[in-house]
């Protein structure tokens, strides 16, 4: 796993065996930075469900001004530390130990974030109560990038619809926006 472009492309991103997390792949990773890359530029990110920080530092690399990244995991805390010093981006990094979805409403106060990142263990399904918390944290014409099993339809707050949605063989990514964007 490694960082495909910016001013980070290239870089191998480490990560722990048998760390309860599943990587993004590069290939989903490098079309979802295709098509937000117009965003990108000076934008505010959070990142949830961080993992080993893959795509926050994705965002950083190609421009995104800041990224607080939330995860709950130790091993997996660590394993991001170490990714942010790696890649020489810890400066525009914040990391935010919080267990989700819980843990959003203790985030209004580094907000708001003009993209989302979220990518939970496909088991959790915590979609309901994850986007009904992320939409305060949201500026106006904010994008929220989901990753989930291409099965799973995605329980949307009455203030967001989707944008776009691609499928990779059993993941899909879906892009969401507020209803009046």
């Amino acid at each position: 796993m490694r960082v495909i472009a910016g001013s980070a492309g290239g870089i191998r991103l480490l990560s722990a065996r048998g760390m309860a997390t599943r990587p993004t792949l590069d290939r989903v990773r490098e079309s979802l930075f295709g098509i937000l890359a117009p965003r990108l530029a000076g934008a505010q990110v959070l990142d949830l469900y961080a993992g080993t920080g893959a795509l926050g530092l994705e965002a950083l690399s190609r421009g995104a001004e800041g990224c607080v990244f939330v995860e709950c995991d130790a091993r997996a805390l660590d394993v991001l530390r170490r990714n942010l010093l790696r890649t020489g981006l810890a400066a525009r990094a914040r990391v935010e130990p919080r267990r989700l979805p819980q843990g959003l409403a203790g985030l209004a106060r580094t907000g708001p974030f003009d993209l989302v990142l979220c990518d939970p263990p496909y088991a959790l399904r915590p979609w309901a109560a994850l986007l009904s918390g992320v939409l305060p944290l949201l500026s106006p014409g904010a994008v929220v990038a989901c990753e989930h099993a291409a099965q799973d339809e995605l329980p949307l707050p009455g203030e967001l619809r989707v944008l776009r949605r691609e499928r990779y063989g059993q993941t899909s990514v879906s892009l969401l926006g507020r209803s009046e964007v």
